[in-house]
């Protein structure tokens, strides 16, 4: 415990700035106004004050660990009253092409039950704004009861962020200085700048996503989130609640899309809604039943965008998009992300020194916790990154030998308990 005259010294000086007001950014400002209680919190957006974020429906899966996160910013039950949330209950990965060396009866599969690992829900599925808009209110709420310490700057757009030697200036029209920066939102791949090493990693999958929503028979099983390997690229469905595809349709189980294709060999460009859904009706495991209606769909170019470095010059550092953009094939970006915004707190909170009376003190404190973030946080991503990485460029590969061996590695997933339970735990709460 830090006396109260210990706290005096460090807290009227450090001063950090979070650029980007999505899921990674509100979230860490909501926690770092309680793990560091005495710190000035400023959170810039370029997206005006009086802008609804709650419509927006862009589907997120959020993995049980950050679903336990949002439980303890005190926000998941504003997500849960608004009865837009879909718990997943079991996770349901196969392939659509035949295994032919594969021993067991039936095709190989991988099926991860919430009730086999012990926890109430693998994750759950929320639409974009379903997820920020309690977050930027509770963090408007936070800055109503502490007015002097925290901030909100909407309608700002950060032009750039320069090192000092001691801190950071935040060019927002006008330069401010912090003690550090946390770059936490990074936008979609083909927004975003290509990387080149030694800064990161840069590579265009030259694959769409598709995505929207379908319609489930009434039989489909509840709660099922299925990932289907295709010759074409991965196809998932994600749990929603019931509800209408269209605001005079019928109210019904549904389901979020995505459908990846190669963008040279694209299935679905050519084909209108009921062609879409014929095609889909025949991808997915007989298990998923029929899909009756489907809405339009929009298509999205992936890619790889990954910074080799969390932290560059000393005091600004990269979380979330910012720092890393995912293929969809795991559904794991936000969970990144949010696990990023987990071990800065706690590096932040755990190198904090007695006194922060000095710039230097300031300094050294920064520098000592995030290089213990980096050093942390690289094995969980690099294992993400690698493995969704390959995974992607899989399906671009010509020898049909990789049909097979991702077969045979489902097969051993779906066999082998130890590891299906490894798989489990790091898809719930990453690589520790």
């Amino acid at each position: 415990m830090t006396s109260a005259s210990t706290q005096l010294d460090f807290s009227p000086t450090v001063s950090l700035a979070i650029i980007g007001a999505g899921p990674a950014g509100l979230s860490l400002a909501l926690q770092a106004a309680q793990a560091l209680p005495d710190a000035r919190i400023t959170v810039f957006d370029a997206r005006p004050a009086d802008k609804d974020v709650s419509g927006d429906p862009r589907t997120l899966a959020l993995s049980q660990g950050t679903v336990q996160e949002l439980q303890r910013m005190g926000v998941w039950d504003a997500i849960q009253a608004s009865g837009q949330s879909a718990a997943i209950a079991e996770v349901h990965v196969s392939q659509q092409q035949p295994t032919v060396l594969w021993p067991g009866q039936g095709q190989p599969e991988v099926r991860i039950q919430a009730r086999e690992q012990g926890v109430p829900q693998l994750g759950a599925v929320v639409s974009y704004g379903t997820l920020v808009a309690p977050l930027q209110q509770a963090w408007l709420q936070a800055i109503a009861r502490n007015p002097d310490r925290l901030s909100m700057r909407f309608g700002t757009a950060v032009k750039g962020v320069k090192p000092t030697g001691q801190g950071v200036e935040v060019d927002a029209d006008i330069a401010e200085p912090f003690d550090l920066a946390v770059l936490a939102e990074g936008g979609v791949f083909a927004d975003q700048p290509k990387l080149h090493w030694p800064d990161g990693v840069s590579r265009d999958y030259e694959q769409s996503a598709w995505v929207g929503t379908v319609m489930l028979s009434p039989d489909s099983p509840v709660g099922v989130a299925y990932e289907r390997f295709t010759p074409s690229g991965p196809a998932a469905l994600l749990p929603l609640p019931p509800g209408r595809l269209t605001p005079d349709g019928k109210v019904g189980p549904r389901a979020a899309l995505v459908w990846c294709v190669q963008q040279n060999d694209d299935p679905v460009k050519g084909l209108d809604n009921a062609q879409r859904l014929t095609v889909l009706n025949t991808l997915f495991h007989p298990r998923v039943g029929p899909i009756v209606d489907m809405s339009p769909l929009k298509c999205f170019p992936l890619g790889l965008n990954a910074h080799r470095r969390l932290v560059s010059e000393g005091a600004v550092v990269r979380i979330g998009n910012a720092a890393q953009t995912l293929h969809p094939v795991a559904g794991q970006g936000l969970n990144l992300g949010m696990r990023d915004v987990h071990e800065l707190l706690s590096a932040l909170r755990d190198a904090r020194p007695v006194s922060c009376a000095s710039p230097q003190a300031k300094s050294e404190w920064v520098q000592r916790a995030l290089t213990r973030f980096e050093r942390k946080r690289q094995p969980d991503r690099v294992a993400l990154l690698a493995t969704t990485d390959f995974l992607a460029r899989s399906f671009t590969f010509p020898a049909p030998i990789l049909a097979t061996l991702r077969g045979l590695g489902l097969g051993a997933v779906g066999a082998v308990s130890p590891l299906k339970r490894l798989i489990a735990r790091s898809m719930m709460f990453g690589w520790r």
